[in-house]
């Protein structure tokens, strides 16, 4: 990876990651961190971390008790460990792996959340872009939703929460592959540009073995009369002032 492209994105509180034009992040990543919720006891495990955008937004402010990023890319992994030996956490660690092959790599039946941004085009929908490792993060190259849905369950304990972002026209097959592994859908929530909008992003949360009962939360609009809509100012907070300043 050539040194003159990482650079160090700052995220507010002191916090900070390593990108590049190939490992970065977009306003997804920073709605599924907030979306999240975690707790200081939380363990959390971060499916296709990447740069490690959503462990990293969650441990500025000041939860997990642990985090794991699961990131099949060599080259996205060493960033996030650059970042983690930098901030010293001393919570999160970078797993360079598979998510289908995660056996004896990490603890089965023991996390209390699990995060994942996941690619958004199923096989075969769209063009795929030349660059293997920008397919994979735009296109089910490497892993399908079951396998994220499935290993998913794996981790979690009971009572464990799954928390992913998506796209609205999957939402169908994303809710019945989370009730097929016993993760039962108890939070949603629509993102929409602006009111009037058809919404371009899905929050959802599930939890394991849970009873059935889903929770539709407000729409969130991320623009109000030209500007940031005041739910997004609240969510970017401490990441909108790292700029400013």
């Amino acid at each position: 990876m050539d040194e003159k492209l990482i650079k160090k994105e700052p995220l507010g509180n002191g916090c900070f990651v390593y990108v590049s034009p190939r490992h970065t992040f977009g306003t997804d990543a920073v709605l599924l961190a907030d979306f999240a919720a975690a707790r200081k006891d939380d363990r959390l495990v971060d499916l296709g971390t990447g740069c490690g955008i959503i462990p990293f937004l969650i441990l500025r402010n000041g939860a997990l008790k642990s985090a794991v990023g699961v990131e099949i890319s060599s080259e996205a992994a060493a960033l996030a460990k650059r970042t983690e030996s930098e901030l010293k956490t001393g919570k999160f660690t970078a797993l360079n792996a598979d998510l289908k092959d995660l056996k004896g790599r990490i603890e089965f039946g023991c996390h209390t959340l699990v995060t994942c941004n996941p690619p958004y085009k199923a096989p075969g929908a769209g063009l795929k872009n030349p660059d293997s490792i920008k397919a994979a993060a735009r296109h089910e190259t490497e892993c399908t939703l079951r396998d994220i849905i499935e290993v998913s369950s794996r981790l979690l304990q009971t009572s464990g929460r799954l928390c992913m972002c998506h796209r609205p026209e999957r939402l169908a097959e994303l809710i019945s592959l989370m009730r097929e592994f016993k993760t039962e859908p108890k939070r949603l929530r629509l993102v929409c540009q602006r009111e009037g909008e058809e919404p371009w992003l899905v929050l959802i949360e599930g939890r394991k073995c849970s009873n059935t009962g889903l929770r539709i939360m407000p729409p969130l609009y991320i623009e109000k009369n030209g500007a940031l809509s005041p739910d997004m100012e609240k969510i970017y907070g401490a990441y909108k002032e790292a700029y400013m300043n």
